[in-house]
């Protein structure tokens, strides 16, 4: 009798020892992950369990591509990586890395402190750095254009925002004009894009597709933003030059810094516009379209520029704030008043300068708000409007804005752009060879 209550004392008290060692060791995993002062990730070592066939863990002296922070100089890392594929969460990705629930819990948490995770998708990447238990020291989700989500585990843990370190590279090519520009491209490996480009900045000028014989040629400078072999975001055209028919035309476009355009003919100035937004691109042109929301065809009274959300919309020209507030399918708006009966409207706004007011006057160039997809609108961009006398006008093309403000630039200084863009262009083919 005495025996058995001795064996089932013992058995008992070993049950409870190996409970006990179980929720210490969770607990100081958890710890380690979330930082305390008293115990660090050198302390752990805890395994977690792993799947030999998906886990796919590689040695390495450095960072994986995209995995960036701080480390210790004398401990060899575990790295993992993995490309979002459809359907994917980031708990499944974690999972397919080996983690635990706990573990997968703590890090989803930090990340999504500064990434919605339900917008996770195909073409994000998880790059992992482990500790030789299993244990993440490091975890970076490159989201779009480059930017990461970067999590440190360890006594003093930190999520940040990491941009992109992209380089920038120029490129120029030339090509001869078949059936279409697009086809063109194509063929001389420019990006197809560039026929839009064309298409918006000489809309109202140049009916490209009623001019274009065949035999011409084009002749195109841009840059792509990479990060090693990778081009990070949309390629950017600088600078076009097109031989149609015995004229030549060149478009300079603005740079990241600046809000002008200049299109020339036979080296003359033929068009110059300012516009809203320091570096941003056409991406729809004044006149008869098909509405991106309702799908029936209808006038559009201004033009769109694309631009990311939050991006400074300026004044173009020096005048007067008429209205500020929201009105049915622009959304928030600001409508500034000029000389001649003329006004300006720009509309989609996220949010207004809070400094601005009704009746203040303002400079060419002022700030007065920023890009956002409010009223009738599929995505952020800016709408921006030329009205004369109440009828709208093609913003790009009637001069009789630029002559009644003060945002025009000296035609030397414009003379200097031009033969910089030139000789850039022949720099650059001769590069090539």
């Amino acid at each position: 009798m005495r025996l058995r209550y001795w064996t089932a004392l013992a058995s008992i008290v070993c049950v409870g020892t190996i409970l006990t060692v179980r929720e210490v060791r969770q607990e100081q995993t958890l710890v380690g992950l979330i930082g305390a002062p008293s115990a660090g990730l050198q302390d752990l070592d805890t395994p977690v369990e792993t799947d030999a066939k998906e886990q796919a863990l590689s040695r390495d002296v450095s960072l994986e591509e995209g995995a960036r922070g701080p480390r210790p100089l004398d401990e060899e890392r575990v790295t993992w990586s993995r490309v979002v594929s459809s359907g994917e969460s980031l708990d499944v990705l974690l999972a397919k890395a080996g983690l635990d629930t706990a573990t997968r819990a703590v890090v989803s948490d930090a990340i999504g402190s500064e990434f919605e995770l339900r917008q996770l998708k195909p073409g994000h990447r998880l790059d992992l750095e482990l500790r030789q238990d299993g244990l993440p020291r490091l975890a970076t989700l490159e989201i779009d254009n480059g930017v990461s989500i970067q999590a440190v585990f360890g006594e003093a843990p930190s999520v940040s925002v990491l941009p992109p370190e992209l380089e920038t590279i120029r490129q120029a090519a030339e090509t001869k004009i078949e059936s279409s520009i697009y086809a063109a491209l194509d063929k001389a490996d420019i990006p197809t894009r560039f026929a839009t480009d064309l298409e918006l900045v000489f809309a109202g000028t140049l009916d490209l597709q009623r001019e274009l014989v065949g035999g011409e040629h084009l002749r195109v400078v841009w840059r792509e933003n990479r990060l090693d072999d990778r081009v990070i975001g949309e390629p950017i055209i600088d600078f076009v030059e097109l031989d149609l028919g015995g004229e030549k035309y060149e478009v300079v476009w603005p740079g990241d810094a600046s809000r002008q355009t200049h299109v020339f003919k036979d080296g003359g100035p033929l068009l110059s516009f300012v516009q809203p937004i320091k570096g941003a691109r056409l991406s729809s042109a004044f006149g008869l379209r098909q509405h991106p929301v309702h799908g029936n065809v209808r006038m559009h009274q201004g033009v769109d520029f694309a631009a990311e959300e939050g991006a400074t919309v300026h004044a173009t020209q020096s005048g007067r704030v008429s209205f500020i507030g929201r009105r049915s399918g622009y959304g928030l708006m600001i409508e500034i008043e000029h000389a001649q009966g003329i006004q300006t409207v720009y509309a989609h706004l996220s949010a207004v300068n809070e400094t601005l007011e009704v009746d203040q006057r303002i400079p060419a160039g002022h700030e007065i708000g920023h890009v956002g997809s409010t009223g009738t609108s599929t995505g952020p961009h800016l709408h921006y409007e030329v009205v004369i006398e109440g009828l709208p006008v093609p913003p790009l093309t009637d001069t009789r804005l630029s002559r009644s403000g003060d945002g025009t630039q000296r035609q030397m200084d414009v003379s200097v752009m031009i033969e910089a863009a030139r000789d850039q262009l022949a720099g650059l083919l001769a590069a090539n060879g």
